[in-house]
């Protein structure tokens, strides 16, 4: 049964309440003379960064400011990640170690919320064997962070907040951003598609597709805060808008959202490649503001495998649609999502999925070896390759794409690409870093007073991950 947009808006009364939560917290600590520090740890996707920026605001509204080491902290917070074992695996490991800090420490508080969270026997696990963390909370209770932080400050009492939901959006909460140039403003919450491998429509909800006018609000106020690019954020956005009281379909939105003056590059994530259509692909090839990048996650080459992960389009198809928009727009960058051994995938299948690396020649991919997340179909199937001949397969798939890679990155050496400088390079620091409309990481010599302009640069070095040039 469809929700209406009042279940699933969360009223304006209690987003108040929070506010005043947040002013007892700062009230809390200026009587103690302190200002607090938050260390915060992120795990996962750019929804998961997006979110951590709203905890960031909240606590900054609350008086804390924010430290890169769990022992100067006074709140040490994780936001976690439950598409991947590993990622679950080094949040064990990192409360396991606070033990001993909070032990020195008995008035730090140590909390953890997310996506891990939203799975009910990795709740209890980390209740039980943790006693030493002090929140825990999931994705659908993330904006209700000041007063379960004011509940533990007040009562010394652990806080568990925890709701089995189809999800909510908050809006007009505070948000505290890292960067200055590019920012992320999600568009929708949630996925209705429920691949077979993937955890996320369990522990995010369905579908909800925020007003588009407070997205644009949004975005303007990013363009008053002299923000240059906005990456729109959705599990699925090519299905933004299906839930609202007045449809309106993706591309619709990007047009609007290119009419914002001051904000000059426009990308997004992620499409699924059976909701990506031609009127998206016509709108990306007609506005300017539309960076000629496309992330359509693949996730195998074998229709067979494709079927069993129920993602609902073929090899063909999605054959086509690159086609096709490569037509529209010469010169777009492609990226993709590859999982090697899903637990049907054969030998042929993996072959098919290196045939289509080298058929469509994606300029980079981000591959994950299958990963078992309990409760979705997948896991309940047996693996037909051993997981020697899996991690064989992998390798084998990294030194086909790397090469790629290094071909497509070569062949731009000598030509000139307009970069938005995003800060001073990590790996020099007499140099700046930035992105091409496609997305290419490219170094050069600059100091920051370039930070946040666009410049055109020479590009005059190649390497597997990113280029180097010079500003013209």
């Amino acid at each position: 049964m469809k929700r209406s947009r009042q279940d699933v808006l969360i009223p304006q009364e209690q987003i108040e309440k929070q506010k005043e939560y947040i002013q007892k917290i700062k009230a809390h600590y200026i009587g103690q003379d302190i200002q607090p520090l938050a260390f915060l740890v992120t795990y996962g996707c750019q929804q998961n960064e997006n979110d951590t920026e709203r905890l960031r605001g909240m606590l900054a509204e609350a008086g804390f400011g924010f430290c890169d080491s769990a022992e100067d902290a006074d709140l040490i917070l994780y936001n976690t990640c439950a598409i991947r074992d590993h990622a679950e695996q080094k949040v064990y490991g990192n409360l396991g170690a606070l033990k001993r800090l909070k032990r020195r420490k008995p008035e730090l508080i140590i909390g953890v919320c997310g996506c891990m969270m939203q799975q009910k026997p990795v709740a209890e696990r980390i209740r039980q064997r943790y006693p030493h963390v002090d929140l825990i909370f999931g994705t659908h209770t993330l904006y209700q962070l000041p007063e379960l932080l004011w509940q533990v400050l007040n009562t010394h009492d652990r806080c568990v907040r925890l709701l089995d939901s189809d999800g909510y959006i908050a809006e007009n909460m505070p948000i505290r951003r890292v960067g200055s140039v590019t920012a992320y403003v999600s568009i929708m919450y949630g996925c209705n598609n429920f691949c077979s491998y993937c955890i996320v429509p369990y522990v995010r909800g369905r579908e909800r597709s925020r007003d588009p006018e407070a997205i644009l609000r949004e975005v303007r106020q990013l363009a008053q805060e002299g923000y240059k690019e906005v990456m729109l954020l959705g599990q699925n956005v090519n299905s933004y808008g299906k839930d609202l009281a007045e449809p309106l379909g993706f591309a619709d939105l990007l047009e609007r959202v290119c009419g914002v003056d001051g904000i000059e590059r426009i990308r997004f994530m992620t499409s699924h490649p059976k909701d990506f259509n031609e009127k998206l692909m016509e709108t990306m090839a007609a506005q300017p503001k539309i960076c000629n990048q496309l992330h359509l996650p693949v996730q195998a080459g074998s229709n067979a495998v494709l079927e069993a992960m129920n993602r609902r389009y073929t090899r063909e198809t999605y054959l086509d649609k690159v086609a096709k928009i490569r037509s529209m727009i010469p010169g777009l960058t492609l990226t993709t999502d590859i999982i090697v051994g899903f637990p049907t995938e054969t030998e042929e299948d993996f072959a098919q999925t290196l045939s289509l690396l080298q058929e469509v020649r994606f300029d980079s991919i981000y591959s994950f070896i299958f990963s078992k997340r309990s409760g979705t179909p997948a896991a309940k199937l047996d693996m037909t390759l051993s997981d020697e001949v899996i991690h064989e397969n992998f390798d084998r798939l990294l030194e086909v794409q790397n090469d790629i890679s290094r071909q497509i990155n070569d062949s731009y050496i000598g030509r000139t690409e307009e970069v938005l400088v995003e800060g001073q390079s990590k790996t020099d620091a007499n140099m700046v870093s930035g992105r091409t409309e496609g997305g290419k990481i490219v170094h050069m010599q600059g100091g920051s007073e370039r930070i946040g302009t666009l410049v055109k640069v020479k590009i005059t070095a190649a390497k597997t991950w990113f280029l180097t040039g010079e500003i013209i």
